[in-house]
């Protein structure tokens, strides 16, 4: 039997490690600091078993409506604490306590010898329990309190390496990119709440999320509680908020640069928490999106440009983790546009099924990094002969973003791409069109930037790693890297890394089965739609149903993705094989006893030392080889600036407006309020004191008159007051 403290306590084991790491291992037992790790991970494996237990009950049928609890009580607007479940909360659930608890066990192997690992694990334990709560919450206040909260959570971990620069900046512009998004969010929470009185006339409350969904329904009287433009400005400032976090344009910026964070916390960001959030936020209100057609038109729009636009940048960048970063904000667009056209149980598969796949290749990029001592891929190459497990994995998880069948990746998606192909009424037709054709595209590029990645990095000869990449950085005369290590160790990663990716590898191969079409059902003994159908109950008003399985879209899709394939296949591995001369460099082969990745040592070899390419048997290592796409020339020189959007944020949005805007708010704050108070202050006693001593003129006849006058005054006032009151 499922009670409301045992839900509860999905949210509360997480919160309870953050506290005991913060307040009792870190400030006296640091020296046992590895202990954080295995307290996080057993407070999440029962999380995770709980969860389970939830998401079975509740599919079974079993009544999970719990009561909400009265905070703050404002006549019309009250504001409660409680617990949201339907079909969506016990599948995030899972996803969120699952993923988490797998990227945890990464952790300990990642982490190992860094001497914040306690601090990270605190980190880790607040941004899980923050996304936990996020996904449980009945009222809008609560949701808002835990969405902040996660934000606070990013910016901690995208900066745990604070001592670097670029990590710190990189955590400030996370915080304030979507902070800007979240003006939006609270805008039209505070919108809600001056329409308390509406809601009160029909038994509502403004703040209470299932009675926003029915305010947007409309009344048997005709109208709705919320209608026209209010709903309309609610559903955008929603989505402002939605496209903060999930780096949707123009608010993308931040994701990418968040890679400063360590790996396992890129892929619990990408995977499972942050970035899940905003695609979590429009689903958990689209019975309001459904009803503002110009609203769900925006969201399609900005879902389907982001989806070919971060797919374009994704073509272009050398660090492995920007690829997959690009990737991310990409498959984020194709869920926003699916919710925008209709597509609510779409939309929420592949969010469950990108979760295991992207998570797989964040975790991938940290094991690569683990051997080559580098993120840049014209460093890498050839690991697949020293990391088989890897490769095979990394490999898996590309299949399934790419949209391969039987991986899980090309359900979900065919099922995106088909409610676009079938059209509805949603919104207009040109709409569903342009989506389509947005998305065709985008599977495309998708192919091609994951298997530009792959042959980069494990296709070919090794190319030296950190070590080749801080050598070519002195002889050009630039800094070193500051996530660059010199130590290259050619084999697999530790088990204890490894288990976890082969969990996820399983899921992201079988996830996509809980959603197969009608025409397997019969032999795979699972209804066809399964998940979509299951989600689709959580939307309790009339919405589009997830459409049937379409082989003509299956087969433009599969043929588009092939494409990209094959382009990535024969620009990078057939220009590969000629290569003039390798070079033999000494390195060592194989996992070192003991060995973990933590912080990078940056002990720099003189001109005269041995080689940082140190160890136990020589291999090939290649030398540089060109980029295809530089032929492309201004408009590669255009995608590897991004679109110039830093510049543009920077040079005119920050420094000309916000800036200049600021700089003169605080000049006309200091000149007319600070200083105005201050000579108003002496301007008061000077001319106070020159009235003082007018009074002052040395007769006593004066002073006498004076005195006579003041009694007559109050003889005058008093009795003026004693008529009133007889009166």
């Amino acid at each position: 039997m499922v009670t409301e403290p045992l839900v509860w306590a999905i949210f509360f084991l997480p919160l309870l490690s953050f506290l005991l790491i913060t307040l009792v291992i870190r400030p006296f037992f640091n020296r046992y600091a590895v202990v954080s790790g295995y307290l996080l991970i057993l407070a999440l494996a029962v999380s995770l078993a709980l969860s389970l237990v939830v998401l079975r009950q509740h599919y079974g049928g079993a009544e999970l409506d719990f009561e909400p609890h009265t905070w703050l009580n404002l006549g019309d607007v009250v504001i409660q604490m409680g617990l949201l479940l339907d079909p969506v909360t016990s599948i995030m659930l899972v996803v969120v306590s699952g993923v988490s608890l797998l990227i945890q066990i990464y952790s300990l192997g990642y982490m190992r010898g860094d001497p914040g690992v306690a601090r990270y694990f605190a980190y880790m334990s607040l941004f899980t329990a923050a996304m936990l709560g996020l996904v449980l919450s009945v009222n809008v206040v609560q949701l808002y309190a835990f969405w902040e909260l996660v934000g606070v959570s990013s910016y901690l971990l995208i900066g745990f390496w604070h001592d670097r620069p670029s990590a710190a900046a990189a955590a400030k512009k996370a915080f304030i990119v979507t902070r800007i998004g979240d003006v939006g969010f609270l805008l039209a929470i505070i919108y809600l709440a001056f329409h308390g009185p509406e809601f009160a006339a029909q038994g509502l409350n403004p703040l209470h999320i299932p009675d926003i969904w029915q305010a947007a329904q409309p009344l048997a009287t005709g109208g709705a509680v919320l209608g026209g433009g209010a709903l309309t400005l609610i559903a955008l400032g929603i989505f402002a908020g939605a496209a903060g976090k999930s780096g949707q344009f123009p608010l993308h910026t931040w994701l990418p640069d968040a890679m400063e964070g360590p790996t396992p916390v890129s892929a619990l960001i990408h995977a499972a928490t942050m970035v899940a959030a905003g695609v979590f936020l429009v689903a958990r209100f689209f019975p309001l999106f459904q009803q503002t057609q110009e609203a769900m038109t925006v969201v399609a729009l900005i879902g389907g440009f982001t989806a070919l636009g971060a797919a374009t940048l994704g073509l272009v960048m050398d660090d492995i983790k920007r690829v997959m970063a690009y990737s991310t904000v990409s498959q984020l667009g194709y869920m926003m546009a699916a919710l925008g056209i209709g597509a609510f149980g779409p939309a929420l598969f592949h969010l469950f099924t990108h979760a295991f796949f992207k998570a797989l290749l964040f975790l991938g990029a940290g094991s690569v990094n683990h051997a080559s001592g580098t993120f840049n891929m014209r460093y890498m190459g050839g690991l697949r002969k020293h990391m088989p497990w890897t490769y095979a994995l990394v490999l898996i998880a590309g299949l399934s973003l790419v949209g391969i069948i039987p991986l899980a990746g090309f359900w979900s998606k065919d099922e995106i791409l088909t409610s676009a192909w079938v059209s509805g009424s949603t919104v207009d037709p040109w709409v569903y069109q342009a989506v389509f054709g947005l998305l065709i595209a985008g599977v495309l590029l998708t192919a091609f930037y994951t298997f530009r990645m792959i042959i980069l990095t494990f296709h070919g000869d090794f190319r030296g790693g950190g070590a080749r990449e801080l050598e070519d950085a002195e002889e050009s005369g630039l800094p070193r890297p500051s996530s660059v290590s010199e130590e290259v160790h050619l084999g697999e990663s530790p088990r204890v890394m490894v288990l976890p990716m082969a969990v996820l590898g399983v899921a992201a191969i079988l996830a996509g089965y809980v959603a197969n079409p009608q025409w397997v059902k019969s032999f795979l003994l699972i209804p066809g739609h399964w998940f979509s159908y299951y989600v689709e109950a959580a939307v309790p008003f009339d919405h589009p149903k997830t459409p049937a399985f379409n082989w003509e879209v299956a087969l433009i899709s599969t043929a588009v993705a092939l494409a990209g394939i094959v382009l990535a296949y024969l620009l990078y591995q057939f220009m590969g094989r000629k290569r003039t001369q390798t070079l033999e460099v000494p390195v060592e082969i194989g996992e070192p006893e003991g060995a973990g990745v933590a912080e990078p040592t940056l002990a720099a070899e003189g001109a005269d030392g041995p080689s940082p390419l140190h160890g136990h048997e020589p291999v090939p290592v290649a030398p540089q080889r060109p980029e295809p796409l530089e032929r492309g020339g201004p408009i590669y020189a255009l995608l590897s600036r991004k679109y110039f959007m830093d510049e543009l944020y920077e040079g005119l949005l920050v420094r000309r407006v916000f800036y200049r805007s600021f700089a003169a708010l605080t000049d006309w704050f200091d000149r007319t309020l600070v200083d105005g108070l201050v000579d108003l202050a002496g301007s008061v006693c000077r001319n106070g004191g020159r009235v003082v001593a007018q009074l002052q003129t040395g007769q006593v006849q004066f002073y006498g008159a004076v005195i006579v006058l003041g009694a007559v005054l109050i003889l005058v006032g008093y009795l003026a007051y004693s008529a009133g009151l007889g009166g």
